[in-house]
């Protein structure tokens, strides 16, 4: 274990999250405009981007930081009924899509996360998402990949490892809770 190499990796990702400081304001300013015409934001992602979706989710509907209304916010991951029942009696490629299927509505926010930016199931629920006009935002590593090219807005992590890319998705989504937190604190719905 090299703790030097690996918090060095760190900086450099979280530095990615720094640079697209412009995109992220852009991205709250539309996430509050959607939210306060009555869309939710729903969120996806396989492994620990999956637990990163079940996470995001509560922090809109309880809470972030400060006390406020709650925002609608549904993770795509968490019903194991329905994740399994899908992948047995469909693929594991639709899981996610299937969901927007019934779920979105035009205007609503989809969130992607993966941190190959090619998890085929994240990416058939963008473009159903984006067919259903929904505003799509993916959370991806650095590469460009199908994901990157998909989505309404993208933010790549500059890193090769998981694990950092993750750390800094984390990030990026509690900037956007704060944004959030901040403008709808003062009572504005």
């Amino acid at each position: 274990m090299n703790i030097e190499a690996a918090y060095q990796e760190h900086q450099k990702a979280i530095e990615s999250v720094l640079k697209s400081g412009d995109l992220l304001q852009e991205v709250v300013q539309k996430m509050i405009a959607a939210l306060e015409s009555g869309a939710k934001v729903l969120w996806m992602g396989n492994g620990g981007s999956a637990a990163e979706a079940q996470h995001m989710a509560a922090e809109l509907m309880v809470r972030y930081v400060i006390n406020r209304q709650p925002l609608a916010s549904i993770a795509l991951t968490t019903d194991s009924s329905l994740l399994t029942a899908h992948s047995n009696d469909f693929e594991f490629e639709t899981i996610f899509s299937r969901q927007v299927e019934a779920l979105a509505q035009p205007g609503d926010v989809v969130i992607g996360m993966s941190t190959s930016g090619t998890s085929a199931n994240v990416l058939k629920a963008m473009e159903v998402a984006q067919e259903k006009g929904c505003l799509t935002i993916a959370l991806i590593g650095s590469k460009v990949s199908p994901l990157s090219e998909t989505a309404d807005y993208c933010f790549p992590i500059h890193s090769q490892q998981t694990a950092r890319i993750q750390e800094a998705h984390t990030f990026l989504n509690h900037l956007i809770c704060e944004g959030l937190d901040a403008h709808f604190a003062d009572g504005n719905a």
